[in-house]
């Protein structure tokens, strides 16, 4: 009976963990309310833990603190989405507590994921219960509770997965969301398979096959697109996300919790010995962006006005908010655990012959031709909705740019974290990188289409950036599963229209959903419409397409490109 754990045992550990999550990936990518081939926390969170396993295979460790810490750190540069982060704010709490030490008993054990709660919690100053903090915070204190009973190890995380198993139940009934889906909370299934696969690990087993206990077979995440009337905001209006290098590793951030807390909410903090990030809902977000900079440089800022993005879905477009869900494709082969790669210290930066370059993310042949051959950038990272790229596929991309000033174009609102976190990396290079929010690769393209040589970064930035806020997308895909959702009865396999990110409708045929989508479009009265057509589309029918979208449109222009695209069947640019 192994009531300890060394430093070898928790490398074991956690690559058990990311055999188990790899192995559920999909399925919890399935707890997703909405039915189009999306669903990210379980890729979110595989490819989060498999950064730190990437690391760990790097190395050996003489104590558990070292491991603990690698890990964390990995963590926390590897983190992909809420789900992401507040994995990586579990770990780093584990890991403080460990430090010192060169095995864990229960008690040591048990404190050290109580910690990583309390780091979750304190990370997000007003957290929401039904949600993976829930489930991780009751299995933490129940393993806390053996322990102090003088439980052994093994027994500590089985009394941690029964009433972790319980509480992910219990994410139905606490989160009006998943009660409205009649599912559980995806992140907090991912974290029992996390726990599950440790304790497989910790006896000697192999990884587990199935998701944890309390799994649910209907798809949903805390999170809904909804055509609904919404509610207007008329306080804290501005979404506010930005991060700033430390003056100094040790830097005391409790004072600027407080003052962020007393001007706004929604507050979260996710910080490293070297940079600290903000989100924040305040009606005066200079206030916050000044305050912050007492205690390092700023490296980025997002601001968005929340009133105008609920005004926004109540018109049927997109509600631009801080958080959204990109197309995970249903159907095809979970991304493969990512091989070790180079140790970013040790990349090498090409010499800068210019001052600015630029690199963007996109899928598809079409696309990345159109981004270097026509439109000037200096390198494609290869990426999207079914293979979200890594900060270090990001880094290694801006390292081969051959430029003073890098600038990287997410095109998808799932990377811009990734990307943003390979700033300070490339910092330590002397490489300037900065990011321009793009959420959807015809953002991209309009942002490329602005950019301009002969300004100053944050000029150029700024250019970049309203351009790509100037351009609605729209997106025909698939419906991935039967589903009631919003008044609308949809069933697998049906095509479905989305106009900035809010669902207009399903549609047995292609030409009733085009007809829906101009009526949609016109509101905007468009100038410029450009249709990229996906890999699984004909030429002949996308120009067919273009031919429906002239007859609605006959002063606008525009015009077809072969995007080869997966996932979408068209992606259209309107402005």
């Amino acid at each position: 009976m192994n009531n300890y754990i060394d430093a070898a045992a928790f490398r074991d550990m956690i690559l058990c963990a990311d055999a188990a999550l790899h192995a559920n990936m999909q399925k919890i990518n399935e707890l997703n309310v909405f039915p189009v081939p999306d669903g990210d926390t379980g890729t979110n969170m595989g490819l989060t833990l498999n950064n730190a396993v990437v690391e760990l295979r790097k190395k050996s460790f003489s104590t558990i603190d070292a491991a603990a810490d690698c890990v964390a750190k990995a963590l926390l540069r590897g983190a992909r989405g809420n789900s992401g982060v507040i994995l990586s704010l579990l770990f780093r709490g584990i890991s403080r507590r460990l430090k010192g030490l060169e095995t864990a008993g229960p008690e040591e054990f048990s404190a050290a994921m109580n910690e990583g709660v309390d780091a979750a919690y304190k990370a997000v100053m007003k957290p929401a219960e039904g949600t993976i903090l829930t489930v991780s915070r009751l299995a933490s204190a129940a393993a806390a509770q053996a322990a102090g009973a003088g439980s052994d190890l093994e027994t500590c995380l089985v009394c941690a997965l029964k009433v972790g198993d319980q509480a992910l139940e219990d994410t139905t009934n606490q989160n009006p969301v998943l009660k409205k889906a009649g599912v559980v909370d995806a992140g907090g299934m991912g974290y029992l398979v996390i726990l599950k696969a440790m304790l497989a690990s910790l006896r000697g087993e192999a990884a587990p096959d199935a998701p944890a206990a309390g799994s649910a077979e209907q798809p949903g995440e805390g999170r809904v697109f909804t055509a609904e009337k919404v509610e207007i905001p008329t306080v804290n209006i501005f979404d506010t996300v930005y991060i700033v290098n430390k003056k100094s590793f040790d830097i005391d951030l409790r004072p600027l919790r407080l003052y962020l807390d007393s001007i706004g909410d929604s507050l979260v903090i996710s910080e490293d010995d070297e940079i600290f990030k903000v989100h924040v809902h305040t009606d005066i977000p200079a206030a916050a962006l000044t305050e912050s900079l007492k205690y390092g440089e700023l490296v980025v800022a997002d601001i968005e006005n929340m009133r105008m993005q609920a005004e926004a879905q109540q018109r049927g477009e997109e509600p631009m908010t801080a958080q959204g869900a990109e197309n995970y494709q249903v159907g095809k082969k979970t991304p493969e655990p990512e091989e070790p790669k180079e140790d970013p210290d040790e990349l090498s930066f090409a010499a800068p012959e210019k001052d600015y370059g630029v690199v963007t993310v996109s899928a598809g042949a079409g696309m990345e031709s159109l981004f270097l051959n026509d439109l000037g950038c200096d390198a494609v990272v290869t990426g999207g909705q079914t293979m979200n790229p890594s900060t270090d596929d990001i880094l290694r991309a801006i390292a081969r740019t051959s430029a003073s000033t890098v600038f990287v174009l997410p095109n998808n609102k799932n990377i811009i974290m990734a990307a943003q976190q390979a700033v300070p990396l490339a910092a330590e290079h002397e490489r300037k990188v900065i990011v321009v929010p793009t959420t959807t690769v015809p953002q991209g393209v309009s942002a490329m289409l602005a950019f301009n040589v002969d300004s100053e970064a944050g000029q150029i930035a700024a250019n970049m950036t309203d351009a790509a806020r100037n351009v609605h997308t729209a997106m025909v895909t698939y419906a991935a599963f039967d589903r009631e959702f919003d008044g609308h009865c949809i069933h697998a396999g049906e095509y479905l229209a989305l106009l900035d990110g809010a669902l207009l409708g399903s549609y047995s045929s292609l030409p009733t959903l085009f007809k829906e989508l101009n009526w949609a479009i016109n509101e905007f009265s468009p100038e410029f419409i450009t249709v990229y057509y996906g890999e699984d589309v004909a030429a002949d029918d996308a120009a067919e397409a273009a031919e429906t979208i002239r007859g609605c449109f006959p002063d606008a222009e525009v015009n077809v490109v072969d995007g080869g695209q997966p996932v979408y069947y068209y992606m259209i640019s309107v402005e």
